[in-house]
C-alpha cells in the first residue's frame, strides 16, 4: 500500500512539473497583434507603423464634428458645447470653454499641451531609436525617408504648440521616470530656430513624391517652413507691447531684438524655395469661358486623389477608428437638416457678406437692388463654399421629397403679409418638420468638402483634408512681398489665384493693397483652419469677435395659411424679403489674453519652472 502511494506522488510530481513547463510555454508567448520595444526597433516596417501614430497626433481630426471654424469668424456651432463661452473671451488657466470636451471635440482635444508633447515624446523615442535599426543597403532610402517624417511631425507639433502658447519648453529627449521634469520655457525666437531646423532637416531626408498618399515631402516640409516664418513674421510677435503691456517675459511672446523686415524676407525667401520646385500649380488655374468655375472648385475640394496643387493632404476613410464622436463624416455633421443632418458649422452672414460680387467690387446690403437679390452675380467660390436660400442640392429623402420634390435649400419663412405671423417654416430651419433641432441658427449651411453625390445618413465619403496646398504659398509669398513693400510680386501671385476664381484683377497699393490680401485669403482659404491663427498673428481680435450676423429670409403671402413652403408647381409665393440680423446668442466678445492659450493650472503645478501667458 505504501509502496502504491509513493507511485502515486512520484506521477503527480510529473504531471504538474510538466504543466507548469506547459504553462510557463504558454505565458513566454508573445501576444497576438502586440509588439515588444525591440521588435518595433529591429523591423523597418513596425517603425514606419510607430511614426503612422505621430502622423495621426500631430494633423488632428479636422473633419470632426467640431471645427476650428467654430472657433473665428467663420461658422457658429449649433449645439454650443461651451464653444459660445470661448468665443466670449471666457478662458481661464483652468477651462479653455469647449476647446477639449473629450467625447466630442477629437480636434481641438488634440491641440492641449498635454497631447501635443505626448506626441513630442514620441518623436523624440524615434529618433533615440531609429539609429540602431540596422538596414541593408536596399532599404537605406526607406529609412532617410521615415527619418525626414519624423523630423517634418516633430516641426509640424512644436508649430501647433508655439502657435499657441508662445515660447515652450523644447524637449530633445524621451525622459524615464528618475528624471528631471522642471524645465524653463524656451523663448519664442528659440523655438522658431528650432522649428526651422526641424524642418531643413526633413527636407535633406524627404523625396519631392512619396508613392503613399499622405505621407510628407520635400515640398511639405519646405512649405510649413514658410509657413512658421509668415507667422514667425506677424505683428503678433513683435508688437507685445500693444496686447501685453507690463508682461514681464515678452520673449515668451515674441521677439525682443532683430529685425521684422529680416524676418519678412525670410518668409519670402522660404515660399520662393516652394514656388522655385516647379512641381506645384493651382487646379485648373485658367478656366475656359464654357467653364462652370464653381464646379471646378467643387471638383477639387472633393477628389479623393491628389492633384498639383497638393502639398499635404491627410487622408480618411470610411473604416477610420474611432474616438468618442470622431467618426468620420464631415457631410453629416454640416449638412441641412431638412437632409437628416446635423446642421453644424453653419457660415456666419459676416463670412457670406465677404464674398465680392463678380467685378470685384464689395457687396452692400445697403445697396436695394443687390439686398433684393444679394446671391447673384457674386464671387463663384461663394457657390462652392456656401449653400444659402433656394440654391439646388442633392436629392432629399423620401419623407423630404414629399414635402419639397424640387430639393432646394429652404432656410426662409413663409408669413402673412402683416409680417408677423409665419405660416410655414422651411424644411432646413429650427422650425421646419424635420429634425427641427438640427437646425442652424445662421440661414446657411457648408457646401465646401461636401459630395453632394452620397446621402451621408448612410455613405461617409473618403475626401482627404488638404492641409497645405499650393495656393496657400502663393498668399504667403504675396504677404511677406506687401510687408517687404514689394507689391509687384505680390499682385502677380494675388492674381493668379484669383483668375482661377473668375475674379478681375487687383490694382491696389499700400494699405489697401493689405486689405484686400487679407480679404483674398480669407476667402480662398475658408474653413481651412487658417483664419483662426490670422486673425491672431494680424493683431484683430476686436474686428472678429464681435456680435455675429445670420440671414432671415420671408415670403409674405396675402393668405391665412399655405399648403407648403413653395407654391404647387415649386415656384416661390413670390420673391423672398432678405434681412441680415443678429445671429441668436452669438455675441461674441474680444479680450486680448486670447491671443495665446493658457497654460493649465497642473501643468505649471507640476512644473513651478513655467511662467503664464499675460492675462491669466
Amino acid at each position: 500500500m505504501r509502496k502504491t502511494l509513493y507511485i502515486w506522488i512520484f506521477l503527480s510530481i510529473l504531471v504538474i512539473s510538466y504543466s507548469c513547463e506547459k504553462a510557463e510555454d504558454f505565458l513566454d508567448k508573445k501576444p497576438l497583434g502586440e509588439y515588444s520595444e525591440v521588435d518595433v526597433w529591429s523591423d523597418l516596417s513596425l517603425a514606419e507603423t510607430f511614426v503612422n501614430g505621430i502622423y495621426k497626433n500631430a494633423l488632428g481630426w479636422p473633419f470632426a464634428i467640431e471645427r476650428l471654424s467654430d472657433y473665428v469668424d467663420e461658422s457658429f456651432f449649433t449645439p454650443d458645447w461651451g464653444v459660445l463661452n470661448f468665443n466670449k473671451s471666457l478662458m481661464t488657466q483652468d477651462d479653455w470653454q469647449g476647446w477639449s470636451w473629450d467625447w466630442a471635440t477629437p480636434h481641438t482635444l488634440h491641440l492641449r499641451w498635454d497631447p501635443l508633447y505626448l506626441n513630442v515624446r514620441r518623436t523624440n523615442i524615434f529618433f533615440s531609436k531609429i539609429d540602431g535599426l540596422a538596414v541593408d543597403e536596399a532599404d537605406q532610402d526607406r529609412k532617410d525617408n521615415l527619418i525626414g517624417q519624423a523630423y517634418f511631425l516633430r516641426g509640424y507639433t512644436y508649430h501647433m504648440l508655439t502657435s499657441m502658447f508662445g515660447g515652450v519648453p523644447i524637449i530633445t529627449k524621451a525622459y524615464g521616470l528618475n528624471d528631471n521634469f522642471e524645465v524653463p520655457r524656451n523663448t519664442y525666437e528659440e523655438c522658431i530656430n528650432y522649428i526651422v531646423g526641424q524642418l531643413d532637416s526633413a527636407a535633406m531626408f524627404l523625396p519631392e513624391t512619396q508613392s503613399t498618399l499622405g505621407r510628407v515631402t520635400k515640398g511639405a516640409a519646405l512649405a510649413l517652413k514658410a509657413r512658421v516664418l509668415l507667422y514667425a513674421a506677424s505683428d503678433l510677435h513683435h508688437n507685445m507691447n500693444t496686447y501685453a503691456p507690463g508682461y514681464s517675459n515678452p520673449e515668451l511672446l515674441g521677439f525682443t531684438g532683430g529685425s521684422q523686415q529680416t524676418r519678412w524676407q525670410a518668409a519670402r525667401d522660404a515660399a520662393q524655395d516652394v514656388i522655385d520646385l516647379g512641381i506645384y500649380d493651382l487646379y485648373k488655374k485658367d478656366p475656359g469661358a464654357g467653364d462652370s468655375i464653381a464646379q471646378n472648385f467643387v471638383d477639387y475640394f472633393t477628389t479623393k486623389g491628389e492633384t498639383d496643387e497638393d502639398i499635404l493632404l491627410q487622408c480618411f476613410n470610411t473604416k477610420s477608428t474611432s474616438e468618442g464622436w470622431a467618426h468620420y463624416n464631415p457631410a453629416l455633421y454640416c449638412g441641412p437638416n431638412g437632409y437628416h443632418n446635423w446642421g453644424n458649422n453653419t457660415p456666419l452672414g459676416d463670412l457670406v457678406d465677404d464674398y465680392e460680387m463678380r467685378d470685384g467690387s464689395t457687396f452692400d446690403w445697403t445697396d436695394p437692388a443687390l439686398k433684393a437679390n444679394p446671391y447673384a452675380n457674386r464671387d463663384q467660390r461663394l457657390y462652392a463654399t456656401i449653400l444659402y436660400e433656394g440654391v439646388q442640392w442633392r436629392t432629399r429623402p423620401s419623407d423630404g421629397l414629399l414635402l419639397d420634390p424640387v430639393s432646394k435649400i429652404q432656410v426662409g419663412y413663409v408669413y402673412n403679409t402683416d409680417g408677423v405671423t409665419m405660416l410655414k417654416a422651411g424644411l432646413d430651419t429650427r422650425k421646419g418638420p424635420i429634425e427641427d433641432w438640427n437646425g442652424g441658427y445662421s440661414g446657411y449651411y457648408l457646401r465646401k468638402f461636401v459630395d453632394p453625390t452620397l446621402d451621408p445618413q448612410y455613405v461617409a465619403q473618403e475626401v482627404p483634408f488638404r492641409h497645405i496646398r499650393y495656393a496657400e504659398v502663393l498668399l504667403n509669398y504675396a504677404e511677406a512681398c506687401i510687408e517687404l513693400g514689394d507689391e509687384g510680386p505680390a499682385r502677380d501671385a494675388i492674381n493668379l489665384i484669383r483668375k482661377r476664381a473668375g475674379q478681375p484683377d487687383i490694382t491696389e497699393s499700400g494699405d489697401a493693397l493689405r486689405d484686400r490680401y487679407r480679404q483674398e485669403r480669407r476667402i480662398e482659404l475658408a474653413f481651412e483652419d487658417h483664419r483662426f491663427w490670422d486673425v491672431r498673428r494680424w493683431l484683430i481680435g476686436p474686428a472678429a469677435y464681435h456680435q455675429t450676423s445670420a440671414i432671415l429670409v420671408k415670403y409674405l403671402v396675402n393668405a391665412a395659411s399655405v399648403d407648403g413652403y413653395r407654391q404647387a408647381d415649386g415656384s416661390t409665393w413670390g420673391n423672398p424679403i432678405f434681412d441680415p440680423i443678429d445671429t441668436p446668442n452669438d455675441a461674441r466678445a474680444w479680450n486680448d489674453k486670447c491671443y495665446f492659450f493658457a497654460i493649465y493650472r497642473d501643468e505649471l503645478g507640476k512644473n513651478p519652472q513655467l511662467i503664464q501667458n499675460p492675462g491669466y
